[in-house]
């Protein structure tokens, strides 16, 4: 839900954001972020671990970060999001405040108060990027939305119980039903 408008934000807004307080700057407009769930971010939790795990063991340049991080997509002034995991491979977009541009996986993890923003715009935000990847796990659903923006295909959806594989990460399959054994 976009909170209360007085002007159009910018960069400077959001990095000067009382302490605590957690929002999104999307086209100039802060949209408050609610607190996850323990689903949620048990979820977030473990699909960061197996995607952290799988690029140390094939020696991987790429970084994991979870939520809390600060993602400004194409590095200007009004595009500020904290995507619950993104995966940066080229390292000089990070910054002291984040990643300066596209990460190249990013996962969202739905939750009732974010669904229409994850599906909806912060899809059309991550492709117009060039996000290489974005996954939307949706728990009440119990299937991931995989988008290979990349590749301008469709969307895929994919059951908890069978793997999730990416294309720019091959050999990397992640099965959330299985990550979910021990909730």
């Amino acid at each position: 839900m976009p909170l209360p408008q007085k002007k159009i934000y910018t960069s400077d807004d959001y990095r000067n954001l009382p302490d605590g307080f957690r929002a999104e700057l999307i086209d100039g407009h802060f949209y408050d972020l609610a607190t996850p769930g323990r689903l949620h971010q048990h979820i977030s939790y473990q699909l960061s671990q197996a995607i952290g795990s799988y690029i140390a063991a094939n020696k991987g340049g790429c970084l994991v970060y979870p939520a809390p991080f600060s993602v400004n997509l194409d590095a200007d002034d009004k595009n500020w999001v904290e995507p619950d995991i993104s995966v940066i491979c080229d390292r000089s977009k990070l910054t002291d405040h984040g990643c300066s541009g596209a990460p190249d996986l990013i996962v969202e993890v739905v939750s009732p108060s974010s669904r229409k923003m994850d599906y909806s715009m912060k899809n059309f935000l991550y492709s117009d990027a060039s996000v290489r990847e974005y996954w939307i796990v949706d728990p009440e659903k119990n299937f991931t939305t995989v988008y290979y923006l990349e590749q301008d295909s469709a969307p895929t959806i994919i059951p908890f119980a069978n793997e999730i594989h990416s294309n720019i990460f091959p050999g990397l399959a992640v099965c959330i039903q299985d990550l979910l054994k021990d909730y």
